[in-house]
Formats: C-alpha cells, sequence, structure tokens
C-alpha cells in the first residue's frame, strides 16, 4: 500500500509561514486529486484545499489568499505553503491523495501557531 509522510509542521508565531510537503513510500502516478484537511481539537476534519491532476485549485475561504497548494513530483506529489498562520489555524493537518480512485491518508502533522 502506498504510504504518506508528512513534514513542515511544528511551532510558528502568528504572521509567521510554513511548507507543508507529503512524501510517498513510491513514486506516485495516475492521481486524480490531492488534498489537505485539518482537524482542531473539537471540530470535524474539514477541507482546507485541493487540486486535481489538471491544476485547478480550491480552498477554503478561512485560508484563501494564505495558502496555497502546489503539485510536486512522483515522490513527493503535494505541497501546502501557508503564509500569515492565525492562531486560528492551529490543527491537526493531513494529506489525501487519491489514486486509482482510492484515497490515501497522511498520519497528520501537528500546526500550533502562537500569538
Amino acid at each position: 500500500q502506498v504510504q504518506l509522510v508528512e513534514s513542515g509542521g511544528g511551532l510558528v508565531q502568528a504572521g509567521g509561514s510554513l511548507r507543508r510537503s507529503c512524501a510517498a513510500s513510491e513514486s506516485i502516478f495516475n492521481i486524480n486529486f490531492m488534498g489537505w484537511y485539518r482537524q482542531a481539537p473539537g471540530n470535524e476534519r474539514e477541507l482546507v484545499a485541493i487540486i486535481t491532476s489538471g491544476g485547478t485549485t480550491n480552498y477554503a475561504d478561512s485560508v484563501k489568499g494564505r495558502f496555497t497548494i502546489s503539485r510536486g513530483h512522483a515522490k513527493n506529489p503535494v505541497y501546502l505553503q501557508m503564509n500569515s498562520l492565525k492562531p486560528e489555524d492551529t490543527a491537526v493537518y493531513y494529506c489525501k491523495i487519491n489514486i486509482y480512485f482510492r484515497d490515501y491518508w497522511g498520519q497528520g502533522t501537528q500546526v500550533t501557531v502562537s500569538s
């Protein structure tokens, strides 16, 4: 099975930036779409950003203009650039890749934004 390993999480001050990446255990092809999700304490997991194999992107209103999702290459297929971070962005972030109509998830990485 494809395994996804996330990097780029951690602690950052408000107004700072982080760049998240998602690495695959094997080269990934035939991707339908990729996305980043997050889950804050007491909340359900929500979509942050998504990008299709054709390059079309969409963002949650709360991150629009601050976050950018982008495509990578076969072993690092998706990135998330997070700018102008706010304390309310604090959550566990997950990458997801859909391949052959199946979803593959990263294990989740904490992002904490201090005020």
